[in-house]
């Protein structure tokens, strides 16, 4: 079980890095890799892991995931003033990110982040390497431990934005599921319609 799952961070983590990396990043056409990057995350936590098991979006799921997305934008909206008071670094970084839109249609990005991307980190991050990690050591060290290397994938981005935006985020989500892991739709949905909000319909 710990091998597998040591593989399946591992290969998210050189994803990531080469997604991300400023040595890598200009290389890349980002969108396609990191829709083939979800399917692949996908495809190791459908056979590692037991997320589907009792896995499903009810009405409610639907309206409680975009609460708190709504909720979490709210939080990255606040957290964003508040950085550019105490960093000077900050809105650069932030701007680094937003970069990564480049050309890319914003109905095509909407849709690969609210069907593919978005949904895909839920089931990986929460659904197969939280409830993995909590199986093993318990709820509470689980959900510290893949709130974690959540935030630490990010670091060959060499953005503290966006590896603090990753620790926020899964801290976010991997609270709500250490709690309430029957509820792995609504955070499904919350993830999708948060990447979607931030990232094209409402950026910060």
């Amino acid at each position: 079980m710990m091998k597998r799952i040591s593989i399946a961070i591992l290969t998210a983590l050189a994803l990531w890095t080469m997604m991300f990396s400023p040595l890598t990043a200009p290389a890349l056409d980002l969108w396609p890799v990191m829709t083939v990057a979800a399917v692949i995350l996908t495809c190791m936590a459908t056979a590692w892991g037991r997320w589907y098991r009792g896995f499903r979006i009810t009405a409610s799921d639907i309206g409680l995931g975009i609460a708190s997305a709504t909720l979490l934008w709210g939080i990255f909206w606040t957290g964003d003033k508040l950085s550019q008071l105490m960093f000077d670094f900050a809105r650069p970084e932030v701007n680094h990110i937003y970069d990564f839109k480049g050309d890319t249609s914003p109905w095509l990005l909407s849709a690969l982040l609210l069907f593919v991307i978005g949904p895909a980190e839920e089931i990986f991050w929460r659904g197969y390497v939280q409830r993995t990690f909590s199986a093993k050591w318990g709820p509470v060290s689980g959900f510290i431990a893949a709130t974690a290397v959540y935030s630490l994938v990010h670091v060959g981005s060499c953005n503290f934005m966006l590896v603090m935006a990753a620790l926020v985020a899964g801290g976010f989500w991997g609270l709500a599921y250490r709690f309430r892991p029957d509820r792995l739709g609504a955070l499904v949905v919350s993830h999708a319609v948060w990447d979607a909000a931030v990232f094209v319909w409402f950026p910060i």
